[in-house]
């Protein structure tokens, strides 16, 4: 399943990690771990943040990649599953019965 995950850390935390060059490490390990299909990277809610859109096998991922991010940025998480294209139309087709049983 493909997964959102959107992340922000404390400025503090980023300035640190930012003086003592260990933020090159932690987003090429992240980067190299969790192999996303996509990553941004702006301000959320004034801190450094952005989004990791990886793909979940099992729920067990959950801390695969929760841990990886709240270790190496001290960041706050939030994990939602999301659909590209392919997903909203395999989805659509499926619509028409569920209207009819409960629409």
């Amino acid at each position: 399943m493909r997964i959102m995950v959107t992340f922000k850390f404390p400025t503090e935390a980023g300035n640190e990690i930012l003086r003592t060059g260990r933020i090159n490490k932690v987003f090429g390990q992240l980067m190299e771990d969790l192999k996303p299909e996509s990553a941004y990277f702006y301000p959320e809610g004034g801190q450094r943040g952005g989004h990791f859109v990886v793909e979940m096998e099992d729920p067990t991922d959950i801390l695969r990649v929760g841990e990886k991010i709240w270790l190496g940025l001290g960041a706050e998480i939030e994990m939602r599953p999301v659909m590209g294209p392919e997903d909203i139309q395999k989805g659509l087709g499926e619509v028409g019965a569920i209207v009819e049983r409960y629409g």
